[in-house]
């Protein structure tokens, strides 16, 4: 076989892997029997709940998360709610003092080193047997902590994540929902076959014990995934339990979210090198290795299958095809980068949103070996 046959070969598996080969061998592997989610929200009796909210320069939407915050259906009695301000320097902190006679808590860190020490100081003070993490924009419905509550009456259990939507002005599913849909379809495939290795960073809940070993230079999402998996407890999605999100004004502004979340994603793996070990972390660190490495190597999979095909395309019909088909797809990424208005059509919005997300994962993989870092936390103004 020609070497250029073999790189495309190669080009074209590493490239459909994580998205398309690795759902289809955990849909193989033979379900998680322990994974039981109780139907009934009603549970007697229910635990106590710490609700994390970490918030820098929130001002023009603290109040709106308070006032949802107070709203969800839980007895007060069972509950403690932390707003964690990471040194904000605008009105953030004054909003919130006004609502301490209603039952929250205010944690001014004033020392700001990111989102994840900011949770970590609310995680000292915390008495709940479960903590409730939310980012200050994650609207959460009104049934939430009791089919949170209800999730971890199966001590199975150690993590629940949310299931993400993303909403437009209108009120409608945003243009990223296919992508979005498809994350959520893939993270139930995960809970089905073993656990999560990320969880949705905006809205997801723990047991305490799990934030033992808390460490505020990896992101929480993939942290808590990890621990739960070393103390033998499983983390999971709850199709039942969702974050909501408002859509992202600029898609400069959506870019630069995808740069940071994989800069930060890179930088968990490389200080956590051992969850790659399958001797230790048997399923999981497979599960890693599929969505996580070989997510980030898409784009470089996608250049070498293109650069191969483009010198052998006229080598037989199916050389020809790929090439061709190769065009087509970035041809109509290109049509949604330059004109906006193109987007609402779905044979364009997809291949613009991929090209999108792959570009943001070949910069960030770029400035991450160039040595850049992420600590602060910037959440995206929406």
């Amino acid at each position: 076989m020609d070497i250029e046959i073999t790189l495309a070969i190669l080009g074209l598996f590493g490239a459909m892997y994580s998205y398309f080969i690795y759902p289809a061998i955990l849909l193989l592997v033979p379900k998680n029997t322990r994974i039981q989610f109780n139907p009934d929200d009603e549970i007697n009796p229910k635990p106590f709940l710490t609700i994390i909210v970490t918030a820098y320069n929130e001002e023009a939407i603290i109040k709106e998360k308070i006032l949802n915050t107070l709203e969800l259906d839980y007895p007060v009695n069972q509950r403690e709610i932390f707003i964690v301000s990471d040194g904000s320097t605008d009105n953030t902190n004054n909003i919130v003092k006004e609502f301490e006679s209603k039952g929250l808590r205010l944690i001014e860190v004033e020392d700001r080193k990111g989102k994840e020490n900011a949770q970590l100081a609310a995680i000292k003070q915390a008495k709940g047997d479960i903590l409730v993490f939310s980012d200050a924009a994650t609207h959460i419905p009104k049934t939430a902590l009791k089919r949170i509550a209800a999730t971890f009456d199966n001590e199975t259990i150690g993590a629940l994540s949310s299931e993400d939507r993303v909403i437009t002005e209108s009120g409608k599913i945003s243009g990223e929902s296919a992508y979005i849909k498809y994350e959520m379809w893939l993270r139930n495939i995960e809970t089905r076959a073993n656990s999560l290795v990320g969880l949705s960073g905006s809205f997801f809940a723990c047991r305490k014990n799990i934030c033992e070993n808390w460490d505020i230079d990896v992101p929480s999402d993939f942290n808590t995934a990890l621990n739960c998996v070393e103390k033998g407890f499983t983390a999971v999605s709850h199709p039942g339990v969702l974050g909501c999100y408002s859509e992202l004004k600029d898609d400069a502004t959506e870019y630069q979210r995808k740069l940071r979340t994989t800069i930060r994603g890179i930088t968990a793996i490389v200080h956590k090198p051992s969850v790659l070990n399958p001797f230790r972390y048997g399923l999981f660190s497979f599960q890693v290795f599929s969505h996580k490495i070989m997510r980030w190597l898409v784009p470089w999979f996608q250049l070498l299958l293109f650069i191969t095909t483009a010198l052998i395309w006229n080598k037989n019909i199916y050389t020809m095809t790929l090439f061709l088909g190769q065009l087509g797809f970035y041809s109509l990424a290109l049509i949604g980068w330059t004109i906006t208005a193109s987007r609402k059509n779905p044979f364009i919005k997809i291949p613009f949103y991929f090209m999108q997300v792959n570009t943001a994962i070949a910069q960030a993989s770029i400035q991450f070996l160039l040595g850049k870092r992420i600590s602060m936390w910037e959440p995206s103004k929406r």
